[in-house]
């Protein structure tokens, strides 16, 4: 019985990897980006439909901040700027109150873009690992 083990394989998959990661990390990044977008344009059209007559300028207070933790890690976190004018409403106007019914605009969003977000990132996963074809 022979016990060697031929690692060219093995080999030709790390050299692979290693020029895989570093365009699967730019492009993660670059898919976060466009989920956000995508999120905030589209949080911000239901705002416009539903926001009521006394907040105009609530939809333009719906924004987005991008922030990395480490090179594989990306983060969108997506919503009314607070200190912006009428974004202080957003909890109000998303979840509701006692009185006033929830819009759910925000989550609406989210919900249409998660597919696509969910199959970008697949794509990229599957770029990534295909060699050798």
């Amino acid at each position: 019985m022979d016990a060697r083990f031929d690692m060219s394989d093995v080999r030709r998959l790390q050299r692979h990897l290693a020029r895989s990661i570093p365009v699967v990390r730019r492009d993660a990044r670059a898919v976060t980006m466009r989920g956000a977008v995508n999120i905030k344009r589209d949080w911000q059209q239901n705002a416009r439909q539903t926001a009521p007559r006394h907040a105009p300028l609530y939809p333009g207070s719906i924004g987005f901040d991008l922030a990395g933790f480490g090179p594989d890690l990306w983060m969108a976190i997506i919503g009314p700027d607070k200190g912006g004018p009428q974004g202080a409403l957003g909890n109000l106007l998303e979840y509701g109150s006692v009185k006033n019914p929830p819009h759910n605009d925000g989550g609406r969003a989210l919900a249409e873009e998660l597919p696509r977000f969910e199959a970008q990132l697949a794509l990229l996963a599957e770029r990534g690992l295909a060699w050798g074809v």
